[in-house]
């Protein structure tokens, strides 16, 4: 959509969104646009936010919504957590499920995975259709998108809600190289102006998407 709107030729450049992300492939001019960093990255020119989401729990349909952190079932359950860092750090989920001194029954899986295989960081969200956890407190984008893709029929989704030290929610914005804010302002036309089909294309992806900010219409699985 956005190289039509430009037109422009679209190709795209992969690399794991680990340490080096941006050095390696932005500013090694191998890409011009990245899409899906955090609002106001500092490593680049973001633009406003286009969509707005929210960490998940993800879970058999047998299990009845499970959507707070202080949800006693937790104790009893096995949950798998992604670990995202290179020390691999712990995310938002896994920090408000300490907080509430659920520790020994979690379960973390490193998002990055191996390269060898298509989508690491499914392996979570497999393991709970497989049986061998039994919710995936995990992003929102990776959670809602594989839930309906792994399983038949489709695992549950539902938004994390309850006590946390840190934010469940998190603006999601593009970004292009440092200086580069007319090309910027340019993308960011094309989102204004587009907003509706933009949003259309997150839900056909099945995102969990929460108001807040950009193209976002509420969304409860």
């Amino acid at each position: 959509m956005l190289a039509a709107e430009l037109d422009a030729e679209l190709e795209y450049t992969w690399w794991a969104q680990r340490r080096g992300f941006v050095r390696n492939t932005l500013n090694a001019g191998d890409c011009d646009l990245v899409m899906g960093v955090p609002a106001g990255y500092e490593l680049v020119e973001t633009t406003r936010p286009y969509y707005r989401s929210t960490y998940v729990f993800v879970h058999r349909p047998e299990l009845d919504d499970l959507s707070t952190v202080t949800d006693p079932r937790l104790r009893d359950l096995t949950i798998g957590v992604h670990l995202t860092g290179e020390d691999g750090a712990n995310p938002p989920p896994a920090h408000a499920l300490g907080q509430q001194g659920i520790v020994d029954n979690v379960v973390g899986f490193m998002i990055y995975g191996d390269y060898r295989e298509a989508n690491p960081p499914a392996r979570l969200v497999k393991a709970v259709a497989g049986g061998s956890v039994d919710v995936a407190a995990v992003w929102g984008p990776t959670g809602g998108y594989f839930a309906q893709r792994v399983s038949q029929p489709p695992l549950e989704v539902h938004p994390i809600t309850g006590p946390s030290p840190v934010p469940f929610e998190f603006s999601i914005a593009m970004g292009v190289r440092k200086g580069e804010t007319r090309f910027r302002d340019e993308i960011q036309a094309i989102l204004d102006r587009r907003s509706g089909d933009i949003r259309d294309v997150l839900l056909s992806y099945d995102l969990p998407l929460v108001s807040g900010s950009g193209p976002q219409e509420a969304r409860r699985q």
